[in-house]
């Protein structure tokens, strides 16, 4: 039973290690492991599935099947997935323009919204017109894939008119980006 004592054998193995390694070493191996892991989410990754998504009538949202492309003045118009207040082209302004008096304001939340007509994803940046006061035609609030308050850039309940001459909201805007 001399043989098969754990404590001789954790301290040999301990002293094997202690033997092999030192501070200096562990340091440089935990200082290059803090370096890399901010890199890891950069690495390549198959992105196959991603690359094809479902564009199914079972796959899309009520906002999606019901979207359509004619009527601007709307709340089911295809680029209003995700907007949330007046609509600008019912108060004096456009689907991308503020209504004389009101200026944009310089930051914006955006959506991913799926055109009818092609069946393909935009990013749309909606903007707030601020400065007069609130239009109270057309308002819509549409959460077509909104996120939770933390990630405030792509949240709708926000009034957008930081950086503006006024606070005050008038309507929202709808200008498309891109692909998404």
């Amino acid at each position: 039973m001399k043989r098969f004592n754990p404590d001789a054998m954790g301290e040999k193995l301990l002293r094997r290690f202690a033997g092999g390694t030192s501070r200096r070493g562990i340091l440089a191996r935990m200082g290059a492991a803090l370096v890399a892991a901010p890199v890891f989410p950069l690495l390549p990754v198959s992105r196959a599935e991603a690359a094809k998504p479902d564009r199914s009538p079972e796959a899309k949202t009520a906002f999606a099947r019901s979207a359509q492309t004619t009527d601007q003045t709307k709340c089911n118009y295809w680029r209003y997935c995700a907007i949330d207040g007046a609509l600008c082209t019912c108060c004096g302004g456009g689907i991308h323009t503020c209504p004389a008096g009101a200026e944009p304001s310089p930051v914006s939340w955006v959506g991913s919204c799926i055109n009818p007509d092609d069946g393909k994803a935009y990013m749309i940046a909606y903007r707030d017109c601020c400065g007069k006061p609130a239009c109270g035609q057309c308002n819509c609030d549409n959460t077509d894939r909104e996120t939770q308050l933390y990630l405030p850039q792509l949240n709708n309940n926000v009034i957008w008119c930081f950086g503006t001459s006024s606070m005050e909201y008038h309507c929202s805007t709808a200008m498309m980006i891109g692909a998404a």
